[in-house]
């Protein structure tokens, strides 16, 4: 594990910003960081430049989940005693690059809107040096959240078949699309017992957005429930390092071809 302070000196030419995929939900406890770590490492196998940003201020545990103590992360951007491109950890284990936060950190959880909106800009500037950024947003739908998915082009939305994950993931959808309706919003249904459950559970999602807010978000994938999931945040490694084959495992793999399509068309 390396801290870059000179991380990839020679930007990719895209569109600021396109790259960047914000993954969210309505509530906590969904599996949005293991699905984000998950789904970085999938795309990493696909040859894909990956960045994971946390974005859970103030609860951030990426680093928990991975077994990593970074010397560095993000209060010490916030703080300004170091840049955003300083604070880059790389994780050789699945392939992809870190920016760590701080767990229990009211410094990040109640940051100044300008210096969030610096961080925010600075990470779609950095963008430019990776094929995909994947920003693990904090659950609900305060300021902060939306605030830092506002640079991204797509936003994913973690839910399960629990009436409060659909409500609160409705209100987040909601919200996302006043502020910024040309974001494409898309779906992944987590730890359902079958693919038809899943299929049953954004469908109820779906009436609700189409008959409400007269938008179809797109189903992008459906996580079965897998006890090898716990197992592997247990350990401290990656789902794809640990259980490589199982059924979970297989279906991140599947999201992240849907979007490795996506991102080369």
């Amino acid at each position: 594990m390396n801290t870059k302070s000179d991380k990839l000196t020679a930007p990719v030419t895209r569109n600021r910003g396109s790259n960047m995929f914000a993954i969210a939900s309505g509530k906590g406890g969904v599996g949005k960081t293991w699905f984000s770590i998950t789904l970085a490492h999938a795309l990493s196998k696909k040859g894909k430049r990956v960045l994971l940003f946390d974005g859970d201020l103030g609860l951030a545990n990426l680093d928990i989940q991975l077994g990593l103590m970074p010397k560095q992360d993000l209060s010490n951007v916030i703080s300004g005693r170091l840049t955003l491109n300083q604070v880059i950890v790389d994780f050789p284990e699945a392939g992809f690059d870190i920016i760590a936060g701080r767990s229990g950190s009211g410094g990040l959880a109640n940051i100044a809107s300008s210096r969030l909106q610096m961080v925010g800009d600075d990470l779609a500037l950095l963008s430019a040096n990776y094929d995909t950024v994947l920003m693990d947003l904090g659950a609900g739908i305060e300021r902060t959240v939306r605030q830092l998915a506002h640079n991204a082009k797509t936003c994913i939305v973690l839910l399960t078949d629990e009436p409060t994950s659909l409500t609160d993931a409705y209100a987040f959808i909601k919200i996302m699309h006043a502020d910024r309706p040309e974001i494409e919003i898309k779906i992944v249904t987590n730890v359902v017992n079958s693919t038809r459950e899943g299929e049953r559970t954004y469908n109820t999602l779906l009436k609700a957005c189409q008959g409400f807010l007269k938008i179809s978000p797109q189903l992008l994938g459906i996580i079965r429930r897998d006890t090898r999931v716990r197992e592997a945040i247990r350990s401290q490694t990656p789902l794809l390092t640990r259980f490589p084959n199982c059924e979970a495992a297989q279906d991140v793999e599947r999201i992240a071809e849907s979007l490795h399509n996506g991102i080369n068309s």
